[in-house]
Parts: C-alpha cells; structure tokens; sequence
C-alpha cells in the first residue's frame, strides 16, 4: 500500500532530541530543547572537527519534480550507515510554498527530516521572527517620517519593503499613509516574502548575534531628498531588530527519519534571494560533523553559483564535492514532453533534455569541483532510460548514480556516498564566476554569458540609473545576486533544455547592503510570488485528535 510522505513521518519512532544533540557531543548546557524533538542549540561546541561540505545541487528543476532534499537527506544516512561523522545542513521551509505549489522543503518518501509537520509549518517561529524584525524596521521608517523627519528623508525614494511569509500578489504593490495627517505619509509601498526580504539575507549571511546587529544596522531603508543612504543604524532600530531575533540567530536541530543529526536554520530562496541556509548552521556543522550535507536552492545556475560566489567566500570555505541531482522524468519534460506523458519510456526525449544536465555540469567543474550526479529513481523509470542517462553523463566526465533514498531511505544511496566518497580525493581548486573588484555591471554580465550562456544582456535604463548609484555609493566590490526564473537558463520560465543565442534583460538593481551583496532582478521575476490556481493549501487539513493531512 502507497503511502505519502507525512503518513511515513507520522509511523516513525522518533529518537527524544536529547539523544540527537548527545551524538552530537553536546551537553544539556549546549542547546535548549524545543518540545520533545526539535532544540535551539545555544552554545559553541566543544569540538571543532573541521568537516567537508558536500553540496547537493540539481538541474533546472520541472513540475516533475527533481527531489533535492530527498536526496541530501538520503545521503546524510547512508554516511551513516557508512559508519561516518555526517551531519545534515538546510534552510527552513517558507509557508508560501507549504500553502502554495510546490508544498513542503522536509525531503519525502524514507528520506526525510522529523518532525516535518511542525518543519513544515511554523517550527520554531524564526521566520515568524524575520517578519517582525523586517517590519519593525519599516514602522519606524515611517514613523520618522512622520515625526518630523529629522533625517530629511524623500518619500519617494524608499527602498525598503515590508515582509510576510506568504504568496499573496495582492500585496506586491500598495499604497499607504492615507486617512489624513495622522494616519501617515501617503507614499506608494509594497510588500516582500519573508524568503526574499533583505533582513532574511541579512540573517542568513551572518555569524552570530553581534555579527547580525552590526549587519542589520547596514540595511539601506532610504534617500534623503540629497540622495544620501539612510541606514537601519540611522534610524537606531538594529539594537531592536536584533532583540527580536535574538532566539532565532540560534540553529535548530532536529533528525532524520534514520536518526541522522540535521540542522535546519534560515529559509532564502534561490530565485529570487541567495538560496542558502544560514552562515552560522553551516559553521557549526563544520565543527561538529567531519561531513557536512548541504544544499542550495533550485537549478545549479542559480543556488550552487550564489553559494560559491557569495557564501562561500563570506566564509572562507569550499565543498569538496558537488553532487548534481537529476530525474529521467525531468530530462523527458526538458526534452518536450507534456508532465503527462512522463511515465513513458521515451529515449529520444531525453537525448534532447540531456543538453540541460550537459550546461550544469560543465558549470559545476567550471568552478574546479569533482561532480557527482544522482539520478533519483522513480517507479516510472525504464532501465534502458537509466542506462541511456548514466552512459551519457559519463561520457560528459562526472560519475553518475542511480539513488533510491526516496524507496530504501539511507540503504538506497550507498551507491551514491561511495561515489561522493570517492570524488572527495579528486583534486579540486575552487575557481570564483568573476572578480569581486570588476565593476556591478561586468560581473552581472559574466555570470550571464559564463553560467547561463547568454548571448547578450540589456539593462534597463532604471537599471543603469541603479548601478552606478551604488558605484558611487561605494558598493561597486560587492557581490552579485541574481533573480532570475529557476525554470529557464533564460529569464524566460517556457524555455526549457539548454537555449543558446538569448538575451537576458536586466530591469532593476536592488541593494542588500546588511547581506552585503547586489541583486540583479532579471525578466518578470517577482519577489512576492502568488498563488496557483488549486493551493496546497486547499488539500491541508487536521482532525479532532490534530493529525495533519495533506502535506507532502
């Protein structure tokens, strides 16, 4: 009999989080637990092993679903099963999603981090917290300017947007302040998800509590009617900001379905922010796993190149091992064929779509890193498909593997964390997409033509405007975050495979100074998704005893 993804998280005995942190090494002292199965670990550990990164990432991901997740935490147990010291590292799901199309961000089948439930929905309120210190923010933003705006702020031009966690276009664009002189400022605003806000990159790119006030205090809110910054410093609103995330700064820790520690701290998306969990979560993975189990979010264009030009140089650090997950069914749909035609062996469909996996993983050993790819099994697949994937990736020059975690859980991908294992003593030199002293407009066009292989890229004259704005605001060193559709090497989601000869159009320039990098909005992307025609949210329920149906 089938069962769904939270019907097996529901029927698994899970180990009390104490027995978790205690294979860790770490003592009561050390974290504070939160409930039965989930803690905040609160104190440095004692260990400092120095683990290795492996970075899971994927193709261009497909309504057919490629299963990252499901493979990074399948191949965390299978470590353990090894025998080795490996410790799972991700981000928090965002509620809009949850409610939204592409459900929950806990794994699925046997491989899965519990409890997905309360993961899945508010886990442990940091997201909630991210909200609340974004939006304090823009409260006394407005305030000031209402208390007589000693600071001399232009109304029109402010920079920063509320937040919530939740797809709702409705709040992409506002207006606000009316109902006469008490009630405001009339201006128009506008609303984030939390995913993409800039205190959740700020959050996420910061080491600790006194890192993440300094940062916060950098957010650029507005300019004055001279067109200097106005900071969250100027507006003295870090120290409360940082009170409010003061709990969520902490890292969660919670388990695998197998028993396999998994911390799972900050939530930003790839898109449309930097896709990776938080600085903090990883450094302390590092310290108390000697392999660390990481993603970054959607196709390797986006979440694998922001985690090696961003993360990584923020913290001095590079994986030792890239593993690239692809799907038979993702292959076909890049190759043409309609979502329900899938299930249909189709060998020619899949030599087309093998031109998508082909582009990913020249990017992967373009940045000097030994590419492993798994190919997550589903039911549908014909051993002849496998076999035509397989030899064709090999032929590329990455060593590829069939992985059954989502059936077998840790079992099923032994195959894989040998082979990961085994990539490990390739020799790798990490090699950064471009200079972080080029100016903002080269390095945005390098990762174009270099990671996406764009034939050109047009800015937008509002664009133009932007980058030399903070050229000469002096941010021109920092780092590029691109927000592009994840469906498309293109900033257009229809055009699917690996297109050559394309334009990408840059339309506007938005500083991340907390984060300390830029972000290039590419095509239509929006930074408040909305909702599908049949919600998530409408298959999601709870009976009288509180069982939760319908997450997936």
């Amino acid at each position: 009999m089938f069962k769904s993804d939270i019907e097996i998280a529901q029927a698994t005995k899970v180990k009390p989080i104490a027995e978790v942190a205690a294979k860790l090494g770490l003592t009561p002292d050390d974290f504070s637990p939160f409930g039965h199965y989930k803690a905040k670990i609160t104190a440095a550990p004692k260990a400092n092993k120095q683990g290795k990164v492996i970075l899971v990432t994927a193709i261009s991901p497909t309504p057919a679903g490629e299963g990252k997740t499901t493979t990074t935490v399948g191949l965390g147990d299978a470590f353990s099963r090894l025998g080795k010291d490996a410790i799972i590292c991700l981000r928090e799901p965002s509620l809009g999603p949850v409610f939204g199309m592409k459900g929950g961000a806990t794994g699925g089948g046997y491989a899965q981090v519990v409890p997905m439930e309360d993961i899945n929905l508010h886990f442990t309120g940091d997201l909630h917290a991210i909200t609340t210190a974004n939006n304090l923010l823009a409260a006394l933003l407005d305030n000031h300017i209402q208390q007589g705006n000693i600071l001399n702020i232009d109304p029109r031009r402010i920079v920063f947007k509320r937040a919530m966690d939740m797809n709702d276009r409705q709040l992409r664009y506002v207006s606000s302040g009316f109902g006469g002189k008490a009630n405001g400022t009339p201006r128009e605003d506008g609303f984030d998800i939390t995913a993409a806000s800039e205190v959740m990159a700020t959050f996420c790119i910061s080491e600790d509590i006194a890192d993440l006030k300094k940062n916060l205090a950098r957010i650029v809110v507005a300019y004055t009617f001279e067109g200097k910054p106005v900071t969250a410093g100027d507006l003295q609103a870090a120290g409360a900001m940082a009170a409010l995330l003061k709990d969520a700064i902490a890292p969660n820790l919670v388990q695998t379905l197998e028993g396999t520690p998994a911390i799972i701290h900050g939530g930003p998306f790839a898109n449309i922010a930097h896709g990776c969990n938080t600085v903090a979560a990883t450094r302390l993975s590092m310290q108390l796993g000697e392999y660390v189990l990481t993603e970054a979010g959607f196709g390797a264009d986006l979440g694998a190149e922001k985690f090696i030009n961003i993360k990584c140089r923020r913290m001095g650090i590079a994986p030792s091992a890239v593993v690239l997950v692809a799907t038979v069914r993702a292959l076909k749909y890049h190759g043409g064929v309609e979502k329900a035609d899938l299930n249909k062996e189709n060998l020619a469909a899949l030599e087309i779509g093998l031109a998508n996996i082909r582009r990913h993983i020249e990017n992967v050993q373009n940045f000097g890193l030994p590419c492993v790819v798994a190919i997550n099994n589903f039911p549908a697949d014909t051993p002849a498909e496998v076999d035509f994937v397989q030899t064709a990736v090999q032929k590329i020059g990455a060593k590829c593997v069939l992985s059954e975690v989502f059936a077998k859980g840790g079992e099923g991908g032994i195959a894989l964390a040998n082979a990961v294992l085994e990539a490990m003593n390739e020799p790798s030199t990490l090699k950064h997409t471009y200079e972080l002293d080029r100016p903002l407009k080269e390095k945005i066009s390098t990762i174009a033509k270099k990671i996406y292989r764009a034939a050109d890229i047009s800015f937008s004259p509002e664009a133009l405007t932007q980058l030399r704005t903070l050229e000469r605001l002096g941010y021109g060193n920092a780092p590029v975050c691109m927000a592009k559709t994840q469906y498309s090497f293109t900033d257009n989601a229809k055009k699917l495979g690996a297109p050559e000869g394309f334009t990408i159009t840059i339309r506007q320039i938005r500083l991340s100074a907390g984060a300390g990098f830029v972000v290039a909005l590419a095509g239509d992307i929006m930074t408040m998704p909305g909702l599908p025609k049949i919600p998530a949210a409408q298959n999601i329920d709870i009976d009288k005893n509180g069982l939760i149906t319908g997450l997936f």
